[in-house]
């Protein structure tokens, strides 16, 4: 499937002088750099109808004309699916992501994603970079993502998350009391030597979480998390790092540890919850088209809500016993 636009513009005394690539930038803000460089290399961005290289130099009163024609990213299978979506206009689509379902296509992951869902929800996605997904929750995280509908509305929502302006806030289950809210300042990269993991390293990339308490349970705590950056993993690496990984975390958990005098229930429930008790609760953004601020929010699933159930029941047992 293919698409076509086509803009105008002129260049003014004020943008006269400077490189065609950062005049195209300034006319055109809708789309990336590196796409607009790629559309006059191909002669599709063009000046007075000649053909031009990014670094030239422009003049008053030249004439910028963008033809261009979108193709399709990458070649994916469209699959049906049942999507759970909250909001949908021309340029957005807020969905609710459930348990056990891959985000992109990656080895061995070709088909039964999330992007092949989308793209049978909506074709025209295939000619947006990785179908408009401009973040990712892991399989087993569940809640709110956000799909960019166009390529205006995914350059703004990809500018908006490099400048740290879109909100995202998560629930967790952390293994341990915590004494009190705190921030995890610390860079992360590939783990040395498990290249499906991610780890606190040196020479890593800036990463910073933020978490509060929402309740404590008798050797557990449920925290609210705000990501400062949107590192692979970076919640549930962080809380490790400071020794309160996520209950159910199968990567970054180490051995289950089932606390001492816990009643029956939460024993099975503890054994039962095979995935990292993490939820992306609410999502706050501007819209691509107004500016407007918008936010959704939607609570945890059923599952994160019968282990929070649970261990409210356990340490009201313990608080029974003590009195």
């Amino acid at each position: 499937m293919t698409g076509r636009i086509s803009h105008r513009a002129e260049i003014s005394e004020k943008l006269a002088g400077i490189r065609l690539d950062q005049a195209a930038a300034q006319l055109f803000p809708q789309y990336s750099r590196a796409r607009l460089q790629a559309w006059i290399k191909s002669g599709q961005l063009r000046v007075n109808t000649e053909l031009k290289r990014p670094r030239d130099k422009l003049l008053p009163g030249d004439k910028l004309e963008l033809d261009a024609i979108l193709e399709a990213e990458e070649i994916w299978e469209a699959e049906s699916q049942t999507l759970d979506i909250l909001f949908e206009d021309e340029a957005l689509l807020v969905l609710n992501k459930p348990a056990g379902l891959v985000v992109h296509p990656a080895a061995g992951h070709r088909a039964g994603t999330l992007l092949n869902g989308l793209l049978h929800h909506c074709p025209d996605l295939e000619m947006l970079p990785r179908a408009g997904i401009v973040h990712r929750l892991d399989k087993d995280t569940t809640g709110i993502m956000v799909v960019a509908k166009s390529l205006e509305a995914h350059n703004a929502l990809v500018k908006q998350m490099q400048a740290r302006e879109i909100s995202r806030e998560y629930e967790a289950v952390v293994q341990g009391v915590l004494t009190g809210g705190g921030t995890v300042d610390a860079a992360m990269g590939r783990h040395p030597k498990n290249r499906k993991k991610r780890a606190v390293v040196n020479n890593g990339k800036e990463a910073i979480t933020h978490y509060r308490i929402l309740k404590r349970f008798r050797s557990h705590t449920h925290v609210r998390v705000n990501l400062e950056t949107g590192r692979t993993h970076q919640i549930r690496v962080h809380m490790a790092h400071v020794k309160h990984p996520l209950i159910g975390d199968q990567m970054y958990g180490g051995r289950l540890r089932l606390p001492v005098g816990a009643s029956a229930e939460l024993r099975d429930e503890l054994q039962r919850f095979k995935r990292q008790a993490l939820h992306a609760r609410r999502l706050e953004l501007a819209h691509p088209l107004t500016g407007t601020v918008v936010q959704w929010e939607v609570k945890p699933p059923q599952d994160f809500a019968q282990l929070l159930q649970t261990l409210t029941y356990d340490s009201e047992l313990e608080a029974m016993r003590d009195g």
